[in-house]
């Protein structure tokens, strides 16, 4: 019985990582379509998100005929516990990273290049994305408080981004409806880094049993 539950979670491993690959797979390609401008690039972001939406299904399912069948207890209930939660957060990624290269076909071929923070504030949250998945590979704790501290700093250039887009629309008031679309992209990378943040505290869950200022189990 124990053999057969291994074999599973060994299983359900594999497969978050998997999809979390795809996640940072899915953010890079938005974030180079912003900064070249290449919509077919951008295009390519829809079939990799609905590829997240078939894994989130599959390690949904295998995580609730873990805890259906095997009845897990401690540390192994954690971990699935915990799965449960991350593929939530990884499938609102590949949504938001589809919902970036969406409105990049909207910017006619322009870049977010006058908007220098922009594409500071995408590499930041890939990195973010990235560090969340290796943290839950390792069960690097120290990694993933590595990651819910790095927010601040998206957070950060998320107002810079806002600041440097209004003075745009002041002085190119033409710029406006392209400033907003830059903003509404900002503010899905914000939102990744946020997810990334989930993920993380719910890889410190797995392995310690707390979260986030809850009682240890």
């Amino acid at each position: 019985m124990r053999n057969r539950f291994d074999e599973q979670l060994s299983l359900l491993n594999r497969e978050l990582i998997q999809m979390g690959a795809l996640c940072e797979e899915v953010i890079a390609l938005a974030a180079k379509a912003l900064t070249t401008g290449d919509v077919p690039l951008a295009a390519k972001v829809a079939p990799i998100d609905s590829e997240i939406d078939d894994m989130e299904r599959s390690i949904e399912t295998l995580a609730l005929n873990l805890l259906l069948q095997q009845q897990p207890v401690a540390r192994d209930l954690r971990q699935v516990s915990a799965a449960l939660k991350m593929i939530t957060d990884m499938e609102r990624i590949g949504d938001q990273a589809a919902d970036i290269a969406e409105i990049i076909t909207f910017l006619d071929g322009r870049t977010g290049g006058e908007c220098a923070d922009i594409q500071s504030m995408a590499e930041a949250t890939i990195k973010m994305v990235t560090e969340s998945v290796d943290a839950f590979v390792n069960k690097d704790t120290a990694l993933a408080d590595t990651v819910i501290k790095h927010d601040d700093i998206v957070d950060e250039y998320f107002l810079k981004v806002k600041s440097s887009l209004i003075k745009l629309i002041a002085e190119k008031p033409d710029d406006g409806e392209y400033a907003l679309d830059l903003l509404m992209i900002a503010k899905y990378f914000e939102r990744i880094g946020d997810h990334a943040v989930n993920i993380a505290e719910w890889v410190e869950f797995s392995v310690t049993g707390v979260h986030k200022g809850e009682s240890e189990i």
